[in-house]
Protein backbone atom coordinates (compact mmCIF):
# COMPACT_ATOMS: atom_id res chain seq x y z
CA UNK A 1 0.00 0.00 0.00
CA UNK A 2 1.11 3.37 -0.38
CA UNK A 3 1.50 5.07 2.83
CA UNK A 4 3.46 8.07 4.25
CA UNK A 5 6.44 6.01 5.20
CA UNK A 6 7.92 9.21 6.82
CA UNK A 7 4.82 9.23 9.28
CA UNK A 8 4.98 5.38 10.03
CA UNK A 9 8.63 5.98 11.22
CA UNK A 10 8.04 8.84 13.31
CA UNK A 11 5.28 6.84 14.92
CA UNK A 12 7.31 3.99 15.33
CA UNK A 13 9.91 5.94 16.95
CA UNK A 14 7.54 7.79 19.42
CA UNK A 15 6.04 4.27 20.37
CA UNK A 16 9.80 2.92 21.14
CA UNK A 17 10.21 6.12 23.44
CA UNK A 18 12.54 8.03 21.00
CA UNK A 19 12.08 12.14 20.64
CA UNK A 20 10.60 11.40 16.79
CA UNK A 21 7.53 13.63 17.00
CA UNK A 22 4.64 13.14 14.22
CA UNK A 23 3.99 16.43 12.82
CA UNK A 24 0.20 16.40 13.25
CA UNK A 25 -0.50 13.30 12.60
CA UNK A 26 -0.51 13.69 9.02
CA UNK A 27 3.04 13.83 7.74
CA UNK A 28 6.24 12.45 9.78
CA UNK A 29 9.14 14.06 12.05
CA UNK A 30 11.96 11.63 12.02
CA UNK A 31 14.20 11.81 9.20
CA UNK A 32 16.20 8.01 10.24
CA UNK A 33 14.60 5.00 9.80
CA UNK A 34 13.35 3.59 13.44
CA UNK A 35 12.85 -0.70 13.37
CA UNK A 36 9.87 -0.91 14.90
CA UNK A 37 9.04 -2.84 18.05
CA UNK A 38 8.31 -6.03 18.16
CA UNK A 39 5.35 -4.92 20.45
CA UNK A 40 3.68 -1.71 20.57
CA UNK A 41 -0.02 -2.17 21.22
CA UNK A 42 -3.04 -2.36 19.33
CA UNK A 43 -5.86 -1.27 17.82
CA UNK A 44 -9.11 -2.20 17.01
CA UNK A 45 -11.43 -1.47 13.73
CA UNK A 46 -14.63 -2.76 13.24
CA UNK A 47 -15.43 -3.02 9.38
CA UNK A 48 -17.78 -4.81 6.93
CA UNK A 49 -17.16 -7.51 5.09
CA UNK A 50 -16.90 -5.97 2.18
CA UNK A 51 -14.43 -3.87 2.98
CA UNK A 52 -12.38 -5.99 5.47
CA UNK A 53 -10.06 -7.59 2.37
CA UNK A 54 -9.12 -4.31 1.45
CA UNK A 55 -7.95 -3.14 5.20
CA UNK A 56 -6.25 -6.85 5.80
CA UNK A 57 -3.09 -5.79 3.40
CA UNK A 58 -3.41 -2.63 5.01
CA UNK A 59 -3.24 -3.74 8.16
CA UNK A 60 -0.10 -5.83 7.65
CA UNK A 61 1.34 -3.05 6.27
CA UNK A 62 0.87 -0.89 9.20
CA UNK A 63 1.93 -3.50 11.28
CA UNK A 64 5.23 -4.21 9.72
CA UNK A 65 5.99 -0.40 9.80
CA UNK A 66 5.10 0.68 13.28
CA UNK A 67 4.92 -2.91 15.30
CA UNK A 68 1.19 -1.43 15.90
CA UNK A 69 -1.39 -4.09 16.04
CA UNK A 70 -4.75 -3.98 13.68
CA UNK A 71 -7.08 -6.48 15.07
CA UNK A 72 -10.08 -6.49 12.29
CA UNK A 73 -13.96 -7.27 13.63
CA UNK A 74 -16.65 -8.03 11.12
CA UNK A 75 -19.87 -5.99 12.06
CA UNK A 76 -22.90 -5.64 9.87
CA UNK A 77 -22.87 -2.06 8.44
CA UNK A 78 -26.23 -1.32 9.43
CA UNK A 79 -25.78 -2.39 13.29
CA UNK A 80 -22.21 -0.55 13.63
CA UNK A 81 -23.94 2.57 14.45
CA UNK A 82 -25.90 1.63 17.38
CA UNK A 83 -23.53 -0.65 18.58
CA UNK A 84 -20.83 2.12 18.78
CA UNK A 85 -22.81 4.53 21.09
CA UNK A 86 -23.50 1.48 23.38
CA UNK A 87 -19.78 0.05 23.74
CA UNK A 88 -17.45 3.27 23.38
CA UNK A 89 -19.09 4.90 26.88
CA UNK A 90 -18.17 0.95 28.63
CA UNK A 91 -14.81 1.10 27.31
CA UNK A 92 -15.50 -1.89 25.19
CA UNK A 93 -15.58 -0.43 21.86
CA UNK A 94 -12.81 -0.30 19.30
CA UNK A 95 -10.58 2.51 18.15
CA UNK A 96 -11.62 2.82 14.68
CA UNK A 97 -15.12 1.99 12.85
CA UNK A 98 -16.78 2.22 9.51
CA UNK A 99 -19.50 4.53 9.00
CA UNK A 100 -22.08 7.02 7.46
CA UNK A 101 -21.71 10.54 7.92
CA UNK A 102 -25.23 10.92 8.65
CA UNK A 103 -24.50 9.28 11.39
CA UNK A 104 -22.28 12.40 12.57
CA UNK A 105 -24.98 13.94 14.85
CA UNK A 106 -25.90 10.75 16.41
CA UNK A 107 -21.97 10.17 17.42
CA UNK A 108 -20.98 13.54 17.94
CA UNK A 109 -23.57 14.39 20.66
CA UNK A 110 -23.35 11.43 22.13
CA UNK A 111 -20.08 12.04 22.28
CA UNK A 112 -18.62 8.59 21.70
CA UNK A 113 -16.31 10.06 18.54
CA UNK A 114 -13.13 12.50 18.56
CA UNK A 115 -11.96 14.92 16.31
CA UNK A 116 -9.55 13.44 13.17
CA UNK A 117 -6.56 16.05 12.82
CA UNK A 118 -6.13 16.14 9.01
CA UNK A 119 -3.94 18.68 8.95
CA UNK A 120 -2.99 19.63 5.39
CA UNK A 121 -3.97 16.33 3.93
CA UNK A 122 -7.88 17.48 4.15
CA UNK A 123 -6.97 19.51 0.67
CA UNK A 124 -6.24 15.79 -0.78
CA UNK A 125 -10.10 15.08 -0.44
CA UNK A 126 -13.00 15.91 -2.16
CA UNK A 127 -14.48 19.12 -0.88
CA UNK A 128 -18.08 17.62 -0.27
CA UNK A 129 -16.09 14.74 1.08
CA UNK A 130 -14.60 17.06 3.87
CA UNK A 131 -17.92 18.81 4.32
CA UNK A 132 -20.52 15.68 4.69
CA UNK A 133 -17.27 14.67 7.85
CA UNK A 134 -17.34 18.05 9.46
CA UNK A 135 -19.79 18.92 12.48
CA UNK A 136 -19.89 22.38 14.26
CA UNK A 137 -16.43 22.89 12.73
CA UNK A 138 -14.19 19.69 13.40
CA UNK A 139 -13.53 16.65 11.04
CA UNK A 140 -14.66 14.09 12.54
CA UNK A 141 -13.79 11.11 10.22
CA UNK A 142 -11.51 10.40 7.06
CA UNK A 143 -13.84 9.69 3.92
CA UNK A 144 -13.37 7.10 1.39
CA UNK A 145 -16.43 6.79 -0.65
CA UNK A 146 -19.33 9.66 -2.42
CA UNK A 147 -22.59 8.37 -3.44
CA UNK A 148 -24.95 9.61 -4.75
CA UNK A 149 -27.65 9.59 -7.86
CA UNK A 150 -27.69 10.18 -10.86
CA UNK A 151 -29.92 9.62 -14.53
CA UNK A 152 -29.01 6.45 -15.93
CA UNK A 153 -29.63 6.39 -19.62
CA UNK A 154 -30.19 3.72 -21.72
CA UNK A 155 -28.22 4.89 -24.91
CA UNK A 156 -29.76 2.53 -27.64
CA UNK A 157 -33.35 3.89 -26.73
CA UNK A 158 -32.30 7.70 -26.14
CA UNK A 159 -29.48 8.59 -27.57
CA UNK A 160 -28.36 12.16 -25.67
CA UNK A 161 -29.06 13.31 -22.60
CA UNK A 162 -32.44 15.38 -21.93
CA UNK A 163 -31.70 18.88 -21.36
CA UNK A 164 -34.56 19.70 -18.50
CA UNK A 165 -37.59 17.05 -16.85
CA UNK A 166 -40.23 18.12 -19.59
CA UNK A 167 -37.33 17.25 -21.90
CA UNK A 168 -36.58 14.09 -20.31
CA UNK A 169 -40.69 13.05 -20.76
CA UNK A 170 -40.65 13.68 -24.09
CA UNK A 171 -37.76 11.72 -24.96
CA UNK A 172 -39.26 9.02 -22.99
CA UNK A 173 -42.41 8.85 -24.79
CA UNK A 174 -40.80 9.21 -28.23
CA UNK A 175 -38.69 6.46 -27.25
CA UNK A 176 -42.36 4.23 -27.27
CA UNK A 177 -41.25 2.10 -24.36
CA UNK A 178 -43.73 1.29 -21.46
CA UNK A 179 -42.25 3.83 -18.40
CA UNK A 180 -41.26 7.11 -20.12
CA UNK A 181 -39.52 7.57 -16.70
CA UNK A 182 -38.45 5.02 -13.12
CA UNK A 183 -37.63 5.86 -10.42
CA UNK A 184 -38.22 3.34 -7.04
CA UNK A 185 -40.69 4.98 -4.64
CA UNK A 186 -42.72 3.31 -1.37
CA UNK A 187 -46.93 3.28 -1.18
CA UNK A 188 -46.21 4.46 2.24
CA UNK A 189 -43.08 6.81 2.73
CA UNK A 190 -42.26 7.79 -0.85
CA UNK A 191 -38.85 8.28 -1.39
CA UNK A 192 -37.62 11.99 -0.53
CA UNK A 193 -33.74 10.65 -0.73
CA UNK A 194 -34.62 10.08 -4.30
CA UNK A 195 -36.85 13.32 -5.08
CA UNK A 196 -34.92 15.67 -3.02
CA UNK A 197 -33.01 16.90 -6.63
CA UNK A 198 -36.27 17.49 -8.12
CA UNK A 199 -36.79 19.53 -4.97
CA UNK A 200 -34.31 21.38 -5.11
CA UNK A 201 -34.48 22.42 -8.28
CA UNK A 202 -37.49 24.35 -7.38
CA UNK A 203 -35.33 26.13 -4.33
CA UNK A 204 -36.52 24.51 -1.90
CA UNK A 205 -33.47 23.11 0.74
CA UNK A 206 -34.51 20.98 4.00
CA UNK A 207 -31.82 23.76 5.81
CA UNK A 208 -30.22 26.54 5.32
CA UNK A 209 -26.63 27.28 6.03
CA UNK A 210 -24.89 29.23 8.40
CA UNK A 211 -21.71 31.39 7.60
CA UNK A 212 -19.40 28.41 7.60
CA UNK A 213 -21.39 26.73 5.11
CA UNK A 214 -22.88 24.27 8.07
CA UNK A 215 -26.41 23.21 8.10
CA UNK A 216 -28.64 25.84 10.48
CA UNK A 217 -31.35 23.48 12.07
CA UNK A 218 -32.53 27.25 13.02
CA UNK A 219 -33.41 27.97 9.38
CA UNK A 220 -35.72 25.52 8.28
CA UNK A 221 -36.11 26.21 4.28
CA UNK A 222 -38.58 23.16 3.16
CA UNK A 223 -41.97 24.98 3.47
CA UNK A 224 -40.57 27.87 1.63
CA UNK A 225 -42.49 29.08 -1.39
CA UNK A 226 -40.19 26.81 -3.42
CA UNK A 227 -41.57 23.77 -1.69
CA UNK A 228 -45.05 25.10 -2.09
CA UNK A 229 -44.63 25.10 -5.57
CA UNK A 230 -42.76 21.44 -5.75
CA UNK A 231 -45.69 19.93 -3.73
CA UNK A 232 -47.97 21.81 -6.63
CA UNK A 233 -45.75 20.21 -9.24
CA UNK A 234 -45.25 16.74 -6.95
CA UNK A 235 -48.99 16.23 -7.52
CA UNK A 236 -49.03 17.21 -11.30
CA UNK A 237 -47.12 14.02 -11.95
CA UNK A 238 -48.93 11.61 -9.61
CA UNK A 239 -51.93 9.55 -9.56
CA UNK A 240 -54.12 12.45 -10.24
CA UNK A 241 -51.90 14.00 -12.79
CA UNK A 242 -49.54 13.05 -15.44
CA UNK A 243 -48.99 9.50 -13.38
CA UNK A 244 -45.17 9.72 -13.41
CA UNK A 245 -44.46 9.12 -10.59
CA UNK A 246 -45.99 5.55 -8.86
CA UNK A 247 -46.07 4.58 -5.42
CA UNK A 248 -46.22 1.27 -6.21
CA UNK A 249 -43.45 0.39 -8.37
CA UNK A 250 -40.66 0.10 -5.63
CA UNK A 251 -36.89 0.44 -6.61
CA UNK A 252 -36.56 -3.31 -7.41
CA UNK A 253 -39.19 -3.43 -9.55
CA UNK A 254 -37.99 0.03 -11.19
CA UNK A 255 -34.44 -1.96 -11.20
CA UNK A 256 -36.64 -4.95 -13.43
CA UNK A 257 -38.70 -2.74 -15.64
CA UNK A 258 -35.12 -0.66 -16.26
CA UNK A 259 -32.58 -3.46 -17.44
CA UNK A 260 -35.95 -5.21 -19.08
CA UNK A 261 -35.66 -1.93 -21.56
CA UNK A 262 -38.67 -1.02 -20.09
CA UNK A 263 -37.68 2.70 -19.72
CA UNK A 264 -35.02 4.64 -20.88
CA UNK A 265 -34.45 6.52 -17.38
CA UNK A 266 -34.10 5.33 -14.58
CA UNK A 267 -33.09 7.37 -11.85
CA UNK A 268 -30.77 5.47 -9.25
CA UNK A 269 -27.31 5.08 -7.64
CA UNK A 270 -24.29 3.18 -8.77
CA UNK A 271 -25.82 0.04 -6.89
CA UNK A 272 -27.81 -0.76 -9.81
CA UNK A 273 -25.32 -0.33 -12.42
CA UNK A 274 -23.80 -3.86 -12.35
CA UNK A 275 -27.82 -5.51 -13.09
CA UNK A 276 -28.20 -3.28 -16.25
CA UNK A 277 -24.45 -4.27 -17.14
CA UNK A 278 -25.06 -7.45 -16.92
CA UNK A 279 -28.89 -7.19 -18.57
CA UNK A 280 -26.21 -6.02 -21.59
CA UNK A 281 -27.45 -2.61 -21.55
CA UNK A 282 -25.66 0.08 -22.68
CA UNK A 283 -25.62 3.00 -20.40
CA UNK A 284 -24.68 6.65 -19.64
CA UNK A 285 -25.24 8.31 -16.64
CA UNK A 286 -26.55 11.67 -17.10
CA UNK A 287 -26.89 15.02 -14.82
CA UNK A 288 -30.48 15.25 -13.27
CA UNK A 289 -32.53 17.30 -15.20
CA UNK A 290 -34.04 20.23 -13.40
CA UNK A 291 -37.86 20.37 -13.32
CA UNK A 292 -38.11 24.06 -11.07
CA UNK A 293 -35.54 25.97 -13.28
CA UNK A 294 -32.63 26.04 -10.70
CA UNK A 295 -29.93 23.30 -10.39
CA UNK A 296 -31.27 19.71 -9.50
CA UNK A 297 -28.68 19.05 -6.36
CA UNK A 298 -28.89 15.59 -4.63
CA UNK A 299 -27.80 14.00 -1.49
CA UNK A 300 -24.21 13.04 -1.34
CA UNK A 301 -23.56 10.40 1.07
CA UNK A 302 -20.10 9.94 2.18
CA UNK A 303 -18.51 7.22 3.83
CA UNK A 304 -15.47 7.04 6.05
CA UNK A 305 -14.05 5.77 8.78
CA UNK A 306 -14.07 7.71 12.33
CA UNK A 307 -12.38 7.81 15.66
CA UNK A 308 -13.93 6.73 18.75
CA UNK A 309 -13.55 9.44 21.73
CA UNK A 310 -12.46 6.44 24.06
CA UNK A 311 -9.45 4.97 22.06
CA UNK A 312 -6.41 4.40 24.22
CA UNK A 313 -4.01 4.09 21.26
CA UNK A 314 -5.17 7.35 19.41
CA UNK A 315 -1.63 8.12 17.77
CA UNK A 316 -1.64 5.29 16.23
CA UNK A 317 -4.99 5.24 15.33
CA UNK A 318 -4.77 8.18 13.95
CA UNK A 319 -1.83 6.70 11.75
CA UNK A 320 -4.11 4.34 10.52
CA UNK A 321 -6.67 6.61 9.54
CA UNK A 322 -4.91 9.42 7.74
CA UNK A 323 -2.18 7.79 6.27
CA UNK A 324 -3.01 4.35 5.43
CA UNK A 325 -6.71 3.99 4.92
CA UNK A 326 -6.59 7.92 3.44
CA UNK A 327 -3.68 6.46 1.02
CA UNK A 328 -4.10 6.14 -2.70
CA UNK A 329 -3.63 2.53 -2.73
CA UNK A 330 -6.30 2.02 -0.31
CA UNK A 331 -8.49 4.28 -1.50
CA UNK A 332 -8.24 2.58 -4.88
CA UNK A 333 -9.45 -0.58 -3.85
CA UNK A 334 -11.70 0.27 -1.79
CA UNK A 335 -12.84 2.20 -4.55
CA UNK A 336 -12.79 -1.16 -6.82
CA UNK A 337 -14.82 -3.36 -4.35
CA UNK A 338 -17.65 -0.92 -3.67
CA UNK A 339 -17.86 1.09 -6.71
CA UNK A 340 -18.19 4.30 -5.03
CA UNK A 341 -16.09 6.90 -5.93
CA UNK A 342 -13.02 7.92 -4.14
CA UNK A 343 -13.29 10.39 -1.68
CA UNK A 344 -9.00 11.47 -2.61
CA UNK A 345 -8.94 13.37 -5.16
CA UNK A 346 -5.84 11.52 -6.58
CA UNK A 347 -7.75 8.36 -6.70
CA UNK A 348 -11.17 10.18 -7.54
CA UNK A 349 -9.49 11.42 -10.61
CA UNK A 350 -7.80 8.15 -11.51
CA UNK A 351 -10.93 6.36 -11.34
CA UNK A 352 -12.98 8.92 -13.60
CA UNK A 353 -10.46 9.01 -16.55
CA UNK A 354 -10.60 4.92 -16.72
CA UNK A 355 -14.52 4.69 -16.33
CA UNK A 356 -17.03 6.65 -18.15
CA UNK A 357 -19.55 5.30 -15.32
CA UNK A 358 -17.67 6.71 -12.19
CA UNK A 359 -17.10 9.50 -14.08
CA UNK A 360 -20.68 10.34 -14.86
CA UNK A 361 -21.65 9.82 -11.15
CA UNK A 362 -18.87 12.14 -9.73
CA UNK A 363 -20.07 15.07 -12.45
CA UNK A 364 -23.44 14.69 -10.90
CA UNK A 365 -21.73 14.70 -7.31
CA UNK A 366 -19.90 17.39 -7.70
CA UNK A 367 -22.94 19.26 -7.30
CA UNK A 368 -24.65 17.50 -4.59
CA UNK A 369 -25.09 18.53 -1.04
CA UNK A 370 -23.81 16.81 1.81
CA UNK A 371 -27.06 14.68 3.38
CA UNK A 372 -27.50 16.87 7.08
CA UNK A 373 -25.84 14.76 10.09
CA UNK A 374 -27.17 17.30 12.80
CA UNK A 375 -29.62 15.56 14.92
CA UNK A 376 -32.84 17.64 13.53
CA UNK A 377 -32.96 15.81 10.46
CA UNK A 378 -34.63 12.85 12.58
CA UNK A 379 -37.49 15.18 12.56
CA UNK A 380 -37.22 15.80 8.61
CA UNK A 381 -37.80 12.10 7.76
CA UNK A 382 -40.69 11.58 10.31
CA UNK A 383 -42.89 13.22 7.79
CA UNK A 384 -41.22 14.32 4.78
CA UNK A 385 -41.73 10.68 3.09
CA UNK A 386 -45.22 10.16 4.23
CA UNK A 387 -46.64 13.82 3.07
CA UNK A 388 -44.58 12.71 -0.13
CA UNK A 389 -46.61 9.89 -0.99
CA UNK A 390 -49.70 10.99 0.20
CA UNK A 391 -49.23 14.22 -2.23
CA UNK A 392 -48.43 11.80 -5.09
CA UNK A 393 -51.44 9.73 -4.81
CA UNK A 394 -54.17 12.08 -4.64
CA UNK A 395 -54.86 11.93 -1.02
CA UNK A 396 -55.50 14.06 2.07
CA UNK A 397 -56.61 17.31 -0.20
CA UNK A 398 -54.72 20.40 -1.79
CA UNK A 399 -51.21 19.82 -1.97
CA UNK A 400 -49.82 22.81 -0.64
CA UNK A 401 -51.89 22.48 2.37
CA UNK A 402 -50.31 18.85 2.97
CA UNK A 403 -46.52 20.59 2.43
CA UNK A 404 -47.44 23.41 4.50
CA UNK A 405 -48.66 21.17 7.27
CA UNK A 406 -45.70 18.92 7.00
CA UNK A 407 -43.20 22.14 7.44
CA UNK A 408 -45.17 23.06 10.52
CA UNK A 409 -45.47 19.43 11.98
CA UNK A 410 -41.49 19.37 11.70
CA UNK A 411 -40.97 22.60 13.26
CA UNK A 412 -42.67 21.78 15.87
CA UNK A 413 -41.07 18.53 16.24
CA UNK A 414 -37.42 20.19 16.03
CA UNK A 415 -38.34 22.81 19.01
Amino acid sequence: MKVNKKGAIGLAAIIAGSAVVLAGCAGGGGGNETEAPESAGSITVWVDADRAGVLEDAAKDFTADTGVEVKLVQKEFGEIRDQFVQQVPTGEGPDIAVGAHDWLGVLVTNGVVAPVELGDKAGDFEQVAIDAWSYEGQTYGVPYAIENIGLLRNTDLVAEAPTSYDDMIAKGAAAGTEYTFLVGLDPEASDPYHLYPFQTSFGAPVFGTDADGAYDPADLQIGNAGGQEFATWLASQGATGAGVFNTNITGDLARENFVAGKAPFFLTGPWNVPAAEEAGLNIAVDPIPSAGGQDAQPFAGVQGFFLSAESENRLAANEFLINYIGSEDVQTALYEVGGRAPALTSAFEAAVGSDPITAGFGEVGANAVPMPSIPEMGSVWQFWGVTQAAIINGQGGDPVELWNKMASDIQAAIE
